[in-house]
């Protein structure tokens, strides 16, 4: 009897509580003075600067950053379509990455209804060291899944122990055909470790691509 070849992939995933949140943050303001409306925007950013600042000396506040400004100007239409006098705007991005998340509440009911400040969501994720560690422990249990995969597939046919021959990371494998005789299963959707974030628990998956024989 030929040597049987199997390719599967295997997968593993976990849920984690959020350690961070990033929260995003514009200034924008708009008036018929370009200064004016430059210099209240200049004004309130710095305000939101001073307290980030705070709360970073605090411990509250692992990082914020303020990089993006966007200066412009339309000019409105009367619903007659006749022009009307510009109207010049100032829009300032700023994101800030909370660890201590009671004072990103607090952060929010604070500035959520200031004039001039929006609020675009907040984005939860963990720590990059505890995410390594995550998937570090995820693909262990990827290639037990692979590994217990191969198994049954040996196990259908009748077949012995799969004994593995190839890991890598998911679509890394040539899957050109060999002389031996082959069983492939099904890839599942995803081929790269993918970070879904929700605001309850962080979702990580893993896969890996694994090949075994099987006498």
């Amino acid at each position: 009897m030929s040597e049987l070849e199997i390719v599967v992939r295997g997968n593993a995933r976990g849920r984690y509580a959020p350690e961070r949140g990033v929260i995003d943050i514009a200034v924008h303001l708009e008036g018929p003075v370009k200064s004016a409306v430059y210099e209240s925007a200049v004004t309130l950013h710095s305000r939101i600067t001073d307290a980030l600042g705070e709360l970073e000396a605090a411990g509250a506040v692992n990082r914020w950053t303020a990089e993006s400004v966007r200066v412009y100007s339309y000019r409105p239409y009367t619903n007659e379509g006749e022009s009307r006098e510009p109207m010049y705007n100032t829009r300032i991005r700023l994101d800030a990455e909370f660890g201590d998340f009671e004072k990103l509440s607090e952060f929010i009911d604070t500035w959520s209804g200031e004039e001039g400040v929006t609020i675009d969501g907040v984005r939860w994720d963990v720590h990059e060291a505890s995410r390594r560690a995550h998937e570090r422990e995820l693909r262990r249990e990827a290639v037990e899944d692979a590994i217990a995969k191969a198994q049954a597939y040996s196990d259908a046919v009748g077949r012995g122990p799969v004994t593995p021959t190839l890991l890598s990371d998911p679509d890394m494998v040539d899957h050109v055909a060999s002389p031996r005789a082959r069983l492939m299963g099904a890839a599942v959707a995803g081929s790269a470790p993918s970070l879904e974030l929700r605001a309850d628990d962080i979702e990580i998956d893993v896969a890996v691509d694994a090949r075994f024989r099987a006498e």
